[in-house]
């Protein structure tokens, strides 16, 4: 769930789990997450690369040959507590170590565009999930709603890994690549809204990989991992949900309120919704790839993407909530998953980033539109009230209506699929009155190349209702006060 609304933001896609063989470490000896963040070497490796950052350039590379020396510095003392901690976090040592090693190469290199390619291939934190377990994470790495550029990052974090998640997992709910993290400390790009550590982010050079025959093509490190991390999502749900209660005068459900309470509790909930939620992006009456990182294309075919996927997680919750054999715990936060998405995406996502093709922002739009005009929201008297037991139905429409969408989309061209998306949208919501799209783009434009098409979409495409922009002259300043919230700093 990423969340922060540009069209260039990555998300990574999870597509069948790849099995990852348990490496037999010693995890009873494994150091805490706190236990890091308390050895003063963790002080010092933090230090020393948040002196290394403003160094860097855009390709995390050092350009200036006169910060060499002090970049050098740096790096060994990062390379110091690397090799000190590898011993006491034996399932990660190997790649404990080998980060040390790439990070003595980027020295020896001269500090061109650093190549992290043997440490992230090394890194495997998917195959220590279980609740607790700890990870120091050192990458020059972009932060995904934080700092675009490759910067050296360093965070120490602890896995949420509740035992009914991976009894979900473990059944029909198969996600091999995903976990959930808690944030216990870390560097400058994390003191954002970033809430996503994925393996793309990292700075690496594709390898032609070992044995391969002559002329065959450069790769990346095969991905094996995906995480959230779920207490910065749960804190961000807390704090602004409450506001945007308290603002609209809705009352909420007694089991939705314990969301609001019980920080814990909430982050278990965000994983059990994450983990439906980025297994879906490859599953489905698809055109191919809905998604399609890295290709260019109207920011509301990612808002209709991501949406999908958390409608998803919504329908499942729904369907777990309502069957007879669902144990009691999964059934309890099947019906809190329902509440999280709906809530996180008519109040958080909705408001949340600017104007500028902000595709999250737009999915929430769409949502509450949705329920709104089925009768299950109502706005009447200054007073937000909803009809919680029309409310899974309605919501479930709208999956089935996007997964129509898709159905059909896997015999249209490109362009078409575009089109009828913009169609489906505005069957719901008003588009801008200046919008080229909604008069019909002219025939020189339909007949040309697909760059045509994205170039007409505005910034601002479907702006906001009236209804958000009271609430966002209300709520914003919360909203603004959530960049870099951790769990231990909810309200």
């Amino acid at each position: 769930m990423t969340r922060e609304a540009t069209e260039t933001s990555a998300r990574t896609i999870i597509g069948e789990p790849e099995v990852v063989e348990d490496r037999g470490a010693d995890t009873d000896a494994a150091l805490t997450a706190a236990a890091i963040v308390a050895d003063p070497a963790w002080s010092r490796l933090k230090q020393a690369a948040e002196a290394i950052r403003p160094l860097q350039v855009h390709d995390g590379s050092i350009v200036e040959t006169r910060y060499h020396a002090e970049a050098a510095r740096q790096v060994a003392v990062i390379v110091d507590a690397l090799e000190h901690f590898a011993p006491s976090i034996p399932y990660d040592e190997e790649y404990l170590r080998a980060c040390a090693a790439d990070f003595r190469a980027w020295v020896a290199g001269g500090f061109g565009v650093p190549d992290f390619f043997d440490a992230l291939d090394a890194f495997r934190p998917a195959a220590e999930r279980r609740d607790g377990a700890a990870h120091l994470v050192v990458f020059p790495m972009y932060t995904q709603n934080g700092s675009p550029d490759r910067l050296v990052e360093a965070v120490v974090c602890e896995v949420i890994w509740p035992e009914f998640v991976a009894q979900l997992e473990a059944g029909e709910y198969g996600n091999a690549l995903y976990l959930g993290l808690r944030f216990a400390d870390f560097t400058s790009g994390y003191d954002t809204n970033s809430a996503v550590l994925f393996p793309e982010s990292v700075a690496v050079t594709p390898r032609v990989p070992a044995g391969a025959p002559a002329g065959a093509p450069a790769q990346l490190p095969v991905f094996t991992w995906g995480a959230i991390f779920a207490d910065r999502e749960a804190a961000r749900y807390r704090r602004v949900v409450r506001a945007a209660a308290e603002t609209t005068r809705l009352e909420l459900p007694t089991d939705a309120a314990r969301l609001l309470d019980d920080q814990q509790l909430t982050e278990r909930t965000f994983v059990m919704w994450d983990m439906i939620h980025d297994r879906t992006h490859m599953r489905g009456d698809l055109p191919f790839d809905p998604f399609m990182i890295k290709q260019r294309m109207p920011f509301f075919l990612y808002s209709l993407e991501e949406l999908r996927c958390d409608l998803t997680a919504f329908r499942e919750a729904v369907a777990l909530w309502r069957a007879e054999d669902t144990d009691d715990v999964t059934r309890e936060h099947a019906r809190l998953v329902q509440y999280a998405v709906i809530f996180d995406r008519i109040f958080r996502f909705a408001l949340t980033g600017t104007r500028v093709r902000n595709y999250d922002g737009l999915g929430g739009q769409l949502l509450f539109a949705w329920m709104h005009q089925r009768g299950v929201l109502h706005w009447t008297d200054t007073r937000l009230t909803i009809e919680w037991e029309a409310v899974p139905d309605v919501v479930v429409a709208l999956s089935d209506a996007i997964n129509e969408l898709y159905w059909r989309s896997i015999d249209r061209p490109k362009a078409a699929h575009w089109l009828a998306a913009y169609a489906f949208l505005t069957t719901t919501l008003t588009p801008h009155p200046a919008s080229v799209w909604a008069r019909g783009l002219p025939d020189d434009v339909l007949a040309g190349p697909l760059k045509g098409y994205t170039d007409l979409v505005l910034d601002d495409e479907f702006p906001l209702s009236m209804f958000y922009e009271a609430l966002q002259k209300k709520i914003a300043p919360v909203i603004e006060s959530t960049s870099g919230i951790t769990g231990t700093g909810s309200a």
